[in-house]
């Protein structure tokens, strides 16, 4: 019998956290906003844009503190934050976006074309992703899990733990940031544990939690799809075995998030013995916004009161420009003004001195009573050459429905808008191991996309005049981002390219081709 866990099974029922359930969302935002006010306003960003001033509205009942926030403080890009003001923090000065000064800062990879973005990592920051953390583990007690499950290991597949000490600062990924601050109780379940996370080589790494996998009890499994899979298959080689169950039993729940997860499904699923539970969450550099809280349910739930106050833009153009850049005079909204199934990108102010900083990603709320969102993708990552608005949710559902209609795996793709004579084409990259007709695939891709987005079917009848589709294999996609130094970890390849980024990608496949494989 596992005592120790029906012990945290039955814990685990009566710690619920109660107050988003029974609070409305605007009033758990305004009270998350006044509170970050109150902490940075001593702070320069704080005197600059005279917090003081807004902390005086939050005395109405009335919206205006929200509307004077929205005019005493700009819309924040990273560029513009960081030559502003996070680069002061850099450089070791106290007080700038929040109070004291900030001694570690995550590395965001991302999938942008940009070099390492430095995002600022506080003590705040860090308590406040353990404490999301620790709130999605109790959504557990919602699924049918045996109590072994709770006392068996959780393997997060994360980037390097090591630290690079640069002057009065830590640099690092995010996952190392926080593992390097793990609750003490949490220790022993953890794995691939200090030695091991700590390798900066991720094909050692790899390896060498291959060789350790028959020795642990993994139940649950935390990572980036894409390396998840690969690990598994590393495990079962080197085990001889026909599915992950053979060697981890009690696994029963896989914990993903930073990608859509529906082209890897079927990859996924064919590495597994027994039914798992998938559970998707929504944790960046900037913070942990996000957690699926119930089994069987393909949306998550914002966390409203843990340190992020949120604003949401409608992705539209008036807001945005051709190159998906935010406008100043972007229009901005509180949680109690969004719409269900309406496209938002958002605007974060942060427990670690983001302040109406834009993420990046663009969201759908699917219940506005849950606050339950979808992510459909980045402002940047989709195309819209002449009116057809295909988003990264778009893209991922068609691969999703065409891998099926051909029984095959394609856990990479990306898309890049091409010029067809005087008007447009797509160009589609599709990573499959698999056999299958390019020419077929493209039909497949293309009929769905019609039948997925109004706009685009509209358009392949007028200036979007073919699409294209270019075979090749998963590794192809895997050498090109080791090529840019982006192997492992939360690395994601980026679904659409776009000028220099896609150059890049041609050249690279040009030099594959030719067999030149330096």
């Amino acid at each position: 019998m596992a005592i120790l866990g029906t012990l945290l099974k039955k814990g685990i029922r009566i710690r619920e956290m109660l107050e988003q359930e029974y609070t409305s969302p605007f009033d758990l935002q305004k009270k998350e906003l006044k509170e970050l006010i109150i902490t940075a306003s001593q702070t320069e960003f704080g005197k600059r844009y005279d917090f003081q001033d807004v902390l005086q509205r939050f005395k109405k009942s009335d919206k205006s503190f929200y509307k004077l926030y929205k005019q005493n403080v700009p819309i924040h890009t990273y560029n513009k934050i960081y030559s502003d003001w996070w680069k002061l923090s850099l450089k070791g000065v106290k007080n700038i976006c929040w109070p004291g000064r900030t001694k570690y800062f995550a590395l965001s990879s991302g999938t942008s074309e940009a070099a390492s973005k430095y995002i600022p990592i506080t003590k705040e920051m860090t308590k406040a992703i353990q404490k999301t953390s620790i709130r999605q583990m109790l959504t557990l007690s919602k699924y049918d899990l045996e109590p072994e499950i709770f006392q068996s290991g959780i393997l997060m597949l994360g980037g390097s733990t090591h630290l690079n000490k640069r002057g009065s600062y830590f640099e690092g990924d995010l996952t190392g940031i926080q593992a390097a601050r793990l609750p003490f109780w949490f220790q022993h379940f953890y794995k691939p544990g200090k030695k091991i996370a700590k390798n900066r080589n991720w094909d050692v790494k790899l390896d060498e939690i291959a060789k350790k996998a028959s020795d642990w009890d993994i139940g649950i499994l935390v990572g980036v799809p894409a390396w998840i899979q690969i690990l598994i298959e590393k495990i079962l080689k080197y085990n001889n075995a026909k599915n992950i169950h053979e060697v981890w039993p009690n696994l029963k729940v896989y914990v993903h998030g930073g990608v859509s997860f529906d082209p890897y499904r079927k990859g996924l699923e064919k590495l597994f013995g027994k039914p798992v539970y998938y559970i998707e969450t929504y944790l960046a550099s900037e913070g942990f916004f996000a957690f699926q809280a119930y089994p069987n349910r393909r949306s998550m739930r914002l966390v409203l009161n843990n340190g992020i106050f949120y604003e949401f833009v409608p992705f539209e153009e008036k807001n945005f420009d051709a190159n998906g850049e935010i406008k100043p005079d972007a229009e901005t909204l509180m949680i109690d003004e969004v719409e269900e199934g309406k496209e938002y990108a958002i605007l974060i102010s942060s427990c670690a001195g983001a302040w109406r900083y834009i993420i990046g990603d663009t969201i759908k709320f699917t219940s506005l009573e849950e606050s339950e969102i979808i992510i459909t993708g980045r402002t940047k990552h989709f195309l819209s050459l002449c009116g057809e608005h295909l988003s990264v949710d778009n893209m991922s559902k068609a691969i999703e429905l065409a891998s099926n209609d051909f029984n095959i795996r394609i856990p990479e793709f990306a898309v890049a808008g091409v010029p067809h004579g005087t008007l447009f084409a797509h160009q589609w990259f599709v990573g499959t191991d698999d056999k299958v007709d390019a020419d077929a695939l493209k039909l497949k891709i293309d009929a769905h996309l019609k039948v997925l987005n109004d706009d685009y079917a509209v358009e392949r009848s007028a200036a979007l005049k073919d699409i294209y589709v270019k075979v090749l294999p998963v590794k192809t996609f895997y050498d090109w981002m080791e090529s840019k130094g982006k192997k492992g970890g939360q690395n994601k390849f980026p679904r659409v390219m776009k000028n220099a980024q896609l150059e890049d990608w041609k050249e690279f496949l040009q030099l594959h081709a030719n067999g030149n494989h330096s």
